[in-house]
């Protein structure tokens, strides 16, 4: 006949000690809401230092333009390639399409367009 022996199985939850005088224990609640209270603190720190403005007192000067019209058989490219002193073409188109708020290189004709005065 063969013999079972029944041992004591250590339980799975953690073992509570006692706390010490003057320790603070917190629950998980707890440790929940001190995180949450330092992300939020971390937050408002980052939106202080990023809300300095960096504008300055005096007033700049805005570049100089004109506006031309868009004739017929116009293309935005003829339009750069005429006023790019420096023969570079696509930083002109990129400049035109700024100051005109051009979603692309799109011209019609007997559109108005704000361009460099150079």
């Amino acid at each position: 006949m063969s013999t079972i022996t029944a041992t004591h199985l250590p339980s799975h939850r953690p073992v509570r000690r006692p706390a010490q005088p003057g320790s603070v224990r917190l629950t998980h609640r707890g440790r929940v809401v001190v995180v949450v209270l330092a992300v939020l603190l971390v937050l408002a720190v980052g939106f202080f230092f990023a809300s300095g403005s960096v504008a300055t007192d005096e007033p700049g000067t805005p570049e100089p333009t004109r506006v031309v019209q868009v004739g017929a058989g116009d293309t935005l490219w003829d339009i750069a390639a005429d006023l790019a002193d420096d023969g570079d073409v696509r930083a002109m188109i990129d400049r035109i399409e700024e100051l005109n708020a051009l979603d692309s290189g799109m011209v019609t004709a007997g559109q108005k367009l704000v361009v460099p005065a150079s």
